[in-house]
């Protein structure tokens, strides 16, 4: 009852500052605006905008009688003669009041939230025009002081050359008048030679004065026009050279020419050069500066490095096995160790292994049910086996599929009723052993993540790499010399680069300090331990194969231009690979084609046929069936040329 009084008291009041004659409906003359309003100013629309905008309490105001209770419409005032009682019939009609000004208090409410939302436009309005504002002032600011600058050049040289024209002209004014008193002096002194001559010759006398008189008028006026005939040619060409003096300046003035275009265009290269630099400059400090943010980033966030010594003493064999198998291993590398003696010592704890079914996810050598003996042979044991499983795969003849090929092989070596126990015992061996080249190889060809191929293409890279060093030999001594070493890898693998044969000759044991007259042990470089483990030259050259396929793979992303989602047809990736080695043949192709759309050669549509663009396959799963096989680069790419 409390609320309903209260809400009847603030919509009386309401009514009472907006009386209305039927009901509920509500003067909104101070809600609407004049399109002339729009026109004004930014302050006139705020002051404008804040009358609908102030709080719904002035409408919402309780109004409250002197007895606490709100006064009802129509009802006779309180006083002394008149007397309210209240009943049924009032409550109802109050209650019927305050429904009818419920719409009144949700327009209200609205027409805040308009003109609160009008006012937050207006103002961003305002801030964005005053930014821009602001813009073209700090531009009119620099162009007023570039034109001040202008200026203030133009008028040092307006004063400048002013001075060199009054200097000039002073100078002429002295030249004129000195040229007049030199005449005038030449005349004077002309006139009194002749007439010394005249009064030294006795035989003149005897002529008529007449007659002496004008030939000395004429002769006067002939030496007045030679006079000046002279003094025009003077002022005519007194500035002019001789053609030799001229045409030797002329020359000299063609070789500085010369010299300065091609200082120009020296300037122009190096300015060119300056601005990569710079580039080049500011790419190094970004790279730089976030470089240094990642390192903060993890020195904070790292966890520290573990300390490898608490091995020791956990490892079977002590702290020198231990050392041996963590010589020159980064901590990953010393993590795969770990997890290698650990599952070694579960292996050898295992009597049994429990049969995986006979699934069609389950390989076929591995399908069985029930438990398997574990066999628990030696590491070396393991080895050994699968170096004589791939001498024997080798020499067959028949190819078959490689996991039926290694079924085979144990059944014919161990006998049926123990091949399924020895492929159980050496499946598990070399799905733990990852560090091991022979067993990690063996299990990638066994699961189907690599090409045999691959594996033989090795082995004969190797041979033929041996076979080169021992022809370098003459001596037949086992002995080459560090330049016989460089000259034979260049000549066996054209196409690698001088960081790559670098890298070669230091995993083969040069360092900065040799000579080329040191001598190597080449056929230390390809012996293998009783694990078949090879030495750093031939995991340097496995490292690199790799290496190359992926950046092979890269170039073929590259020159597609797709993305790894993205569908690739037949003749794009015929034609891409055809740009990135165009010295592959077409067997070649078709293989990795085949390869790549998992068809075979001889379905393969002809080159030029329709069914070809029928052929599609997403890019990334293209890249990972190459990844499988044996991709790799036939000869140098075609330079691009020049722009």
């Amino acid at each position: 009852m409390a609320c309903q009084q209260s809400r009847c008291h603030s919509f009386s009041s309401a009514s009472r500052l907006q009386p209305q004659p039927s009901g509920v409906t509500i003067n909104e003359s101070f809600l609407t605006e004049d399109k002339n309003t729009q026109n004004c100013k930014l302050l006139q629309k705020r002051r404008t905008l804040e009358l609908p905008a102030a709080p719904l309490s002035h409408c919402q105001a309780p109004v409250l009688g002197g007895t606490g209770k709100l006064p009802t419409q129509g009802a006779p005032p309180a006083g002394s003669g008149h007397r309210f009682h209240p009943g049924n019939k009032a409550a109802a009609h109050q209650r019927e009041k305050i429904r009818a000004l419920e719409p009144l208090r949700a327009k209200l409410v609205t027409v805040n939230e308009d003109c609160n939302e009008r006012i937050l436009a207006m103002r961003a309005e305002e801030k964005h025009e005053i930014s821009l504002l602001k813009k073209e002032k700090m531009n009119l600011l620099k162009l007023i002081d570039k034109n001040n600058e202008e200026k203030i050049s133009l008028q040092s040289e307006v004063t400048k050359l002013r001075k060199n024209l009054a200097e000039e002209y002073l100078h002429y004014l002295s030249e004129r008048d000195a040229r007049k008193i030199l005449i005038a002096d030449l005349n004077e002194l002309r006139y009194q030679r002749e007439d010394m001559s005249l009064a030294q010759s006795p035989g003149i006398w005897g002529e008529d004065p007449v007659k002496l008189t004008l030939a000395l008028k004429m002769t006067r006026q002939d030496l007045t026009r030679t006079q000046m005939e002279l003094n025009t040619m003077k002022a005519n060409f007194g500035d002019v050279v001789p053609r030799r003096d001229f045409e030797m300046q002329e020359k000299t003035n063609k070789d500085l020419q010369e010299q300065l275009d091609t200082l120009r265009a020296s300037y122009e290269e190096v300015r060119k050069e300056h601005e990569i630099l710079m580039q080049l400059h500011m790419s190094m400090l970004k790279e730089r500066d976030q470089f240094f943010s990642e390192l903060q980033e993890i020195q904070r966030t790292s966890t520290p490095r573990p300390d490898w010594t608490k091995c020791e003493d956990v490892v079977a064999g002590g702290p020198e096995r231990w050392q041996m198998l963590a010589e020159g291993k980064n901590s990953d590398q010393l993590v795969d160790v770990l997890l290698e003696e650990i599952g070694s010592g579960l292996l050898r704890e295992k009597d049994f292994f429990p049969g995986l079914g006979y699934g069609e996810a389950i390989p076929a050598f591995l399908r069985f049910h029930g438990l398997v003996e574990n066999k628990k042979p030696s590491k070396k044991d393991v080895v050994n086996l699968l170096k004589d499983a791939w001498k024997e795969r080798l020499a067959e003849e028949q190819k078959e599929t490689f996991p039926d090929f290694f079924f085979n092989f144990l059944e014919h070596r161990f006998g049926p009723s123990d091949a399924m126990a020895w492929a159980y015992t050496i499946f598990e061996n070399i799905k733990i052993f990852h560090s091991n080249e022979v067993m990690s190889q063996f299990y990638a060809v066994l699961m189907g993540k690599q090409s045999e191929n691959v594996y033989v293409t090795q082995k004969e890279t190797v041979a033929q790499l041996l076979k080169e060093m021992t022809n370098a030999d003459s001596q037949n001594e086992g002995l080459l010399t560090m330049e016989q070493f460089n000259t034979v890898l260049k000549s066996t693998f054209p196409l690698k680069t001088e960081e790559q044969i670098q890298e070669l000759m230091e995993a083969g044991g040069w360092h900065p300090s040799s000579s080329n007259a040191d001598l190597l042990n080449y056929h230390s470089l390809f012996m293998e331990d009783e694990e078949g483990q090879s030495e750093p030259f031939v995991q340097k050259l496995w490292e690199q194969y790799m290496d190359e396929k992926d950046e092979y793979l890269q170039q073929l992303k590259q020159e597609l231009g797709i993305e790894l989602h993205e569908e690739v047809t037949l003749p794009k990736l015929r034609g891409a690979l055809m740009t990135i080695d165009p010295s592959l043949d077409k067997q070649t192709v078709n293989t990795y084609v085949s390869q790549a759309f998992q068809l075979p050669e001889l379905e393969m549509p002809e080159e030029g046929d329709e069914k070809e663009e029928g052929v599609v396959e997403i890019l990334q799963i293209v890249l990972e069936r190459l990844q499988v096989i044996d991709i790799r680069r036939v000869g140098p790419r075609e330079p691009e040329p020049a722009s």
